[in-house]
């Protein structure tokens, strides 16, 4: 049996130093290829939130409405507080719009006396049913799903607005909601 040289033992010392270097870098890539599938685990991810009861919301008439985010963390504080637009079009069929404008996410306000969404940053401006009226975002406001429930409308939640052929739905008796502008 013959005693190890100074370089092979060098040699394991690296080795093992360059085994755990790697783990610790290996755990957040992990975490961040499994993560999609971490969210499915998440009590609140992809939920139905109840935004309020119906008689909130009159006939004819947009109003703001908030949520607590369902996948808020402990430091979120005010920021997982959401805000939506709920416009009520007849009684029981609604829209729900996110507050952010489809072009850098500006927050839009709603004008009733001329019947438009208006984004302060870059001048966007949004029809009452969420359309593109003018300015630069290409495409209408993101819609929210949303269904009715023992006289209250919940909204669902997990969606992110995203350029795209986001299309929303009323899940309430199958019936489909207007998709929007592309």
């Amino acid at each position: 049996m013959t005693m190890p040289t100074r370089r092979d033992m060098l040699m394991k010392i690296g080795l093992v130093l360059n085994g755990i270097v790697g783990a610790i870098l290996a755990v957040p890539v992990v975490r961040y290829i499994l993560s999609p599938a971490s969210h499915g685990l998440r009590g609140g991810y992809a939920s139905w939130i109840p935004l309020g009861d119906l008689k909130e919301f009159p006939a004819r008439e947009t109003r703001l409405a908030t949520y607590r985010n369902p996948t808020e963390n402990a430091w979120d504080g005010t920021t997982a507080d959401i805000a939506c637009w709920v416009r009520n079009i007849d009684g029981q069929k609604f829209q729900v719009f996110a507050s952010n404008c489809a072009h850098l996410g500006c927050p839009v306000r709603w004008f009733p006396q001329s019947k438009l969404f208006m984004c302060p940053c870059h001048g966007g401006a949004y029809y009452e049913d969420g359309s593109r009226a003018s300015g630069p975002p290409d495409r209408g406001l993101f819609e929210l799903q949303y269904k009715v429930e023992s006289g209250k409308l919940l909204i669902q939640t997990g969606q992110l607005p995203t350029p795209g052929g986001n299309t929303a739905k009323t899940i309430e008796s199958g019936s489909t909601g207007k998709s929007q502008c592309a």
